[in-house]
């Protein structure tokens, strides 16, 4: 049976998206590139067979899918899952399958809480457990909104002082926050003051 854990927000343990995104991506050999992602459930349902193999029906999840209704199943797979091994945990799916990074990000925070408190160090090959399935960021497997592929951010484009683009200001090189220093800008003067330590 499962360790059950709970009251995850008051903890000061909790990782930055970043962390758990890598956590995620290393433990299953996938390609996550926001936390939105997760919304499909597939990753909880393979992190599920990781530690309670057999625990869910790892072959009816569906990996590569941008269908909220798949979305949904895929929960539902994960909530049979969690009753069979006395997870006392209420999965809120309607939340979870819109995409939305809050609701996604505090169920990961008590996922990986939950992992922590069960796993036991078994060796497991996510990859071909999944059939070589992808799982993240590119492909058909995208939540809807999100472009398959890598995405690259909007290109900076550096031009001299005076020189001006379509109306956008020229690109300013600013002191970092933390030290009392001034910015000049326009012709305005911006002050920034020290950070005191403890806020």
């Amino acid at each position: 049976m499962a360790v059950n854990v709970y009251a995850t927000n008051v903890t000061t343990e909790n990782l930055s998206r970043h962390d758990m995104l890598a956590w995620v991506n290393e433990c299953l050999q996938s390609n996550f590139g926001k936390i939105e992602e997760l919304c499909t459930g597939a990753a909880y349902c393979q992190f599920m067979d990781m530690l309670f193999p057999g625990s869910v029906q790892l072959k009816r999840v569906k990996f590569r899918t941008n269908l909220e209704h798949e979305y949904i199943q895929n929960f539902k797979i994960l909530q049979a899952g969690f009753k069979k091994m006395n997870v006392d945990k209420i999965v809120p799916i309607d939340r979870l399958v819109k995409g939305r990074f809050q609701d996604n990000f505090e169920f990961l925070q008590w996922f990986k809480k939950f992992f922590d408190a069960n796993y036991r160090g078994t060796e497991y090959d996510a990859l071909a457990c999944r059939g070589g399935e992808t799982l993240g960021n590119g492909g058909a497997n995208a939540p809807r909104g999100i472009a398959g592929g890598p995405k690259k951010g909007p290109a900076l484009t550096r031009m001299s002082p005076g020189e001006t683009g379509g109306g956008h200001a020229p690109v300013q090189k600013t002191k970092p926050i933390g030290r009392a220093s001034t910015l000049q800008r326009s012709g305005e003067s911006l002050v920034t003051s020290k950070r005191r330590p403890g806020t």
